[in-house]
């Protein structure tokens, strides 16, 4: 259903920068968060949950954010949303920095970002219908009732909800998947250019996660969006992702376009989770855990390579030096000591880790 034809919605914010400027920039972001005082008067402790992450987001693209439970990936999509204030980093939207680093006010930012979450049912108000939930945010910046009305039930009609079945209805009358479909039309009421989805069909049956996989993927084409998508499902990020950035214990650690990432990963903790995805073949199954232990202690992370203590490739020049990102032609950057990509470059003479 083509949205133009209803009153009520306007064009989505002009492209400012030009289709070369990237609609999001994020540059050492960080975030630590004090969790009980020092031992004997010492310094406060603090976990590191996200500790100078840095990456662009290209207009219309759809980049993905990987990684384990407790990584980072929601923190830092909580971050750009402004939904937790960063201790430190700056963010740049279509060429503009956002709050504190002046250019553009946060709730003009706010418009143009919007969020779709996990729990489907907790982001929704249980006690209003469904129809007023998607016109509420609408009618709060200046729409009339009947125009934000009428915009809800276009958007609730094109997610596949008709308006005048499930409009009047509160979220516990439908299922997780039609929940879903009405958080994607609350978002998109406010006709944004970046939809951060976090985790948004973890919750669903596979089935129901297909239709809404196709659906973002229509809606995206049609409305010219792009998309921030948080996943752990390494499948679903290689169905819908552009480019894919892995992250670990707060950083990270390797970034590229999805083809190459899935085809030659350089990082080996980027193997080590692609290694785990369950394989169709019965003849090509995983026999053991492609990673041994738990992720070291966030609060007191390992010197150097953060990975080092799980990887096989460890030696000492990865407990003495941070490895830094480094890229090929391609986009496809990684941060590990013995990236086969500069396997031409000498080793270190260093002896492994005992």
């Amino acid at each position: 259903m083509d949205l133009a034809g209803y009153a009520g919605l306007e064009a989505a914010t002009e492209d400012v920068g030009g289709p070369a400027q990237p609609l999001l920039i994020v540059r050492d972001l960080r975030k630590h968060f004090a969790v009980r005082g020092g031992a004997f008067g010492g310094p406060r402790l603090q976990v590191k949950a996200v500790d100078g992450v840095s990456f662009d987001v290209a207009k219309g693209e759809t980049l993905a954010i990987v990684g384990e439970s407790g990584c980072g990936k929601s923190t830092t999509a909580k971050l750009i949303a402004r939904l937790v204030e960063p201790d430190g980093g700056e963010l740049v939207f279509d060429g503009l920095g956002v709050a504190q680093f002046g250019g553009m006010a946060l709730k003009d930012f706010r418009r143009n970002l919007q969020m779709v979450f996990q729990d489907s049912h907790a982001s929704l108000n249980p006690r209003m219908p469904v129809g007023e939930a998607v016109a509420y945010g609408p009618r709060v910046h200046g729409l009339s009732a009947a125009a934000a009305r009428e915009r809800a039930h276009a958007l609730l009609a094109r997610v596949g909800l008709a308006p005048e079945l499930y409009a009047q209805r509160y979220p516990h009358e439908l299922s997780g998947g039609q929940r879903q479909r009405v958080n994607i039309a609350r978002a998109l009421a406010f006709q944004p250019r970046l939809l951060i989805l976090d985790e948004a069909v973890a919750a669903l049956d596979k089935s129901v996660q297909a239709q809404v996989l196709n659906l973002l993927q229509e809606l995206k084409s049609e409305h010219g969006l792009t998309y921030l998508f948080i996943s752990h499902d390494l499948h679903v990020v290689h169905y819908i992702a552009d480019r894919v950035l892995v992250m670990y214990l707060g950083q990270v650690v390797e970034s590229g376009p999805v083809e190459t990432l899935f085809s030659q990963a350089r990082h080996p903790y980027t193997r080590a989770l692609l290694s785990a995805v369950p394989s169709m073949d019965p003849a090509n199954r995983t026999q053991q855990s492609p990673l041994q232990g738990d992720p070291p202690n966030p609060i007191n992370p390992p010197s150097g390579c953060r990975f080092r203590d799980r990887c096989p490739m460890a030696r000492q020049v990865c407990e003495l030096r941070v490895p830094v990102m480094r890229g090929t032609a391609d986009g496809h950057a990684a941060a590990c000591h013995f990236d086969p990509a500069f396997a031409g470059l000498p080793a270190p003479a260093v002896e492994p880790v005992a």
